[in-house]
C-alpha cells in the first residue's frame, strides 16, 4: 500500500569538525519519503521554491516517489545551516531561512486522499491536523514531533494526539510533554491522551514501543562512527511506516518488526552526509544488517 508523507523539503548546509557540505537535500519529508520508498510507494506533499535543484528532484524520481503533491512556489526553498561538535549529539543552528515554507499550507491532491498509511512528518501540529482534514479514512496515521512544538504549540499538539494512531518522539520530548521523569512513565501517560501506540526514541540506547498492554524495548544498532546524524529521526519514522504499509497492517507484532527496520535504515543514513548513503542502499544490504542486528539484539 502507498504511504502519504507530508512535511518540510529543504536545502541544507551541514558542517562538522572536519567537513563542510553545502546544497544538500534536506527536510523532514525528504528523509522520511526516501526511507519509506524501500518498502512501499510514496506520495510526497511539501513545498519548494523555483530554485530547487533538478538533482534533488531526480533523487526522488530514482526512488519512485510521486511528486504530484510537491508544490513549487515563487521564491526560495527553505534553507538550514547547522554545525556539529566533535560529539555528534551536540548541534547548533547557524542560520535558517523559511522562505516559501513560511507560508506552507498542505494541499492534498485528490489522487492522494484515499491513502491509508499517512505520515505527518515533523511540521507544526496545526498543519498536521490540516492534512487529516483532507484525507478520507486513513488506516494508520503516524505523527512525528519535536521540542519546539511542545513549547509553542502544545494545545494544537494535544488536539492532534486524539486523531492519530502512533506518536513518535524522543526521550526528552516525551518527558517535556508529559511532565514525567522517565521515558516509561511518559510513554504510558501519552497512551492515555489518544494514540494507540507510542514510540520513545532514546538515541544510542535504542527505542521503546508502547501499547495499552504491551511494551517492547529495542537497542540501537552499534556503529563505529557517525558522519552526519541529520535526518536520522525522519528516516526512522519513514522506514517504520513504509514497512507497515508493505504488510498492509500496523498491529503490535508488525510494529515490532517495523521498529527493527526503522532502526536499521536510520543507522545506514548516518554513515554519509544527507541522503547519499540511502541513494546507493539496497534492500539486500538492509536484510543483511537485519540478520546481524537480530543476533545482537537477541531476536534471532
Amino acid at each position: 500500500m502507498p504511504v502519504l508523507v507530508v512535511g518540510s523539503v529543504g536545502i541544507d548546509h551541514i558542517k562538522t569538525q572536519t567537513e563542510d557540505h553545502p546544497e544538500l537535500l534536506g527536510g523532514s519529508a525528504s528523509y522520511a519519503a526516501v526511507s519509506a520508498s524501500f518498502y512501499a510507494p510514496v506520495r510526497l506533499v511539501g513545498v519548494v521554491g523555483n530554485d530547487f535543484p533538478a538533482a534533488h528532484r531526480a533523487l526522488y524520481a530514482a526512488k519512485g516517489i510521486d511528486l504530484e503533491g510537491l508544490e513549487v512556489a515563487d521564491g526560495a526553498t527553505f534553507r538550514w545551516t547547522g554545525q556539529y561538535e566533535a560529539d555528534m549529539n551536540n548541534r547548533k543552528t547557524l542560520s535558517i531561512a523559511l522562505n516559501v515554507f513560511e507560508h506552507f499550507s498542505p494541499k492534498i491532491p485528490a489522487s492522494y486522499r484515499e491513502t491509508e498509511f499517512v505520515l505527518l512528518a515533523n511540521i507544526a501540529p496545526a498543519l498536521q491536523s490540516k492534512v487529516l482534514d483532507q484525507v478520507a479514512k486513513p488506516k494508520f496515521v503516524v505523527a512525528d514531533t519535536m521540542d519546539l512544538w511542545i513549547e509553542i504549540a502544545r494545545p494544537d499538539l494535544l488536539a492532534l494526539l486524539k486523531r492519530i494512531d502512533l506518536l513518535v518522539l524522543n526521550d526528552s520530548e516525551a518527558r517535556a510533554l508529559t511532565g514525567e521523569t522517565t521515558a516509561i512513565l511518559a510513554g504510558k501517560k501519552l497512551l492515555g491522551w489518544g494514540p494507540k501506540f507510542v514510540i520513545v526514541k532514546k538515541g544510542e540506547h535504542g527505542s521503546i514501543l508502547f501499547s495499552a498492554d504491551k511494551l517492547f524495548v529495542l537497542p540501537a544498532f552499534p556503529l563505529d562512527a557517525v558522519f552526519d546524524p541529520t535526518g536520522a529521526g525522519d528516516c526512522f519514522v519513514g522506514a517504520l511506516i513504509g514497512y507497515c504499509a508493505s504488510k498492509g497492517m500496523a498491529d503490535f507484532a508488525t510494529l515490532k518488526e517495523a521498529l527493527v527496520h526503522a532502526t536499521l535504515v536510520a543507522s545506514f543514513n548516518v554513515e554519509e552526509f544527507s541522503l547519499r548513503r540511502l541513494e546507493t542502499l539496497t534492500k539486500g544490504q538492509i536484510e543483511a544488517r537485519a540478520t546481524e542486528f537480530r543476533e545482537i539484539a537477541g531476536l534471532a
